[in-house]
């Protein structure tokens, strides 16, 4: 239940949850890799760990890209994926079918095609752990995408946790968080979001990114729990 001279993969890793759990794992003792569509911001995040990280530069949602990192990258404990767009929200007769199904590209098939491609370079012991958000449980209007995507990924980490066994898989289910997923709303819109939403949050408050990475740091230390959806929301999906 140590995360000394482990091996984490983390695709999605320059910024945001990724890297939080990428920092945390880390500082436990973890050896890091990071890899994402921005070659500048994974070298600064790299450059942000305590012990720098190997990182590679590429397009997660493409099959030849992901199969040739898993094919170069050797044997490693932990996979995580957290790879993600900015939050596709809208009411549907004003969605494009094809932003939906480019949404679907890299949360869902990307998250697919990592866990094809990456399971067989698993350490005995190892796991995959997924992200998904509590719009799967409790879905507001004009979130169907990602409803829709949250609620596929928890079905296939459940089927993988039977399909890929002995290795676990597991995902964590974040409520609202300060992340660069809102990136795309104003910024005085975001932080009036930020403060209606921690007002009638149970826990007082939005999580930060740090918060949600003590998710993914339990779900690969832990030996037992497979097939979890692990919802870390300030207790959102309660009010």
């Amino acid at each position: 239940m140590t995360m000394t001279g482990k091996r984490v993969v983390v695709l999605g890793g320059s910024s945001g949850i990724g890297l939080a759990a990428a920092r945390a794992a880390a500082h436990e003792g973890a050896a890091i890799v990071l890899a994402s569509s921005n070659p500048a911001k994974l070298r600064a995040s790299a450059a942000s760990l305590p012990n720098g990280a190997e990182t590679h530069a590429l397009n997660l949602a493409d099959e030849t890209s992901v199969q040739g990192l898993f094919a170069g990258l050797g044997d490693f404990d932990h996979l995580v994926f957290t790879a993600g767009e900015s939050l596709q929200l809208g009411a549907l007769k004003d969605t494009s079918i094809e932003a939906a199904q480019h949404f679907f590209s890299l949360r869902y098939w990307g998250a697919t095609m990592a866990a094809k491609y990456g399971s067989p370079r698993i350490r005995r012991g190892g796991s995959i752990v997924f992200t998904s958000g509590i719009a799967a449980e409790r879905p507001q209007s004009g979130w169907a995408m990602g409803a829709s995507i949250c609620s596929a990924m928890e079905g296939l980490t459940r089927a993988l946790a039977v399909e890929l066994a002995p290795v676990r898989v597991n995902i964590v289910s974040p409520g609202f968080v300060k992340s660069p997923l809102w990136d795309n709303m104003p910024e005085a819109e975001r932080e009036t979001l930020y403060r209606q939403v921690a007002e009638k949050l149970p826990a007082g408050h939005v999580g930060e990114v740090d918060e949600i990475a003590q998710a993914y740091l339990y779900l690969m230390r832990q030996t037992y729990g497979t097939g979890i959806v692990l919802r870390v929301d300030g207790g959102g999906v309660l009010v």
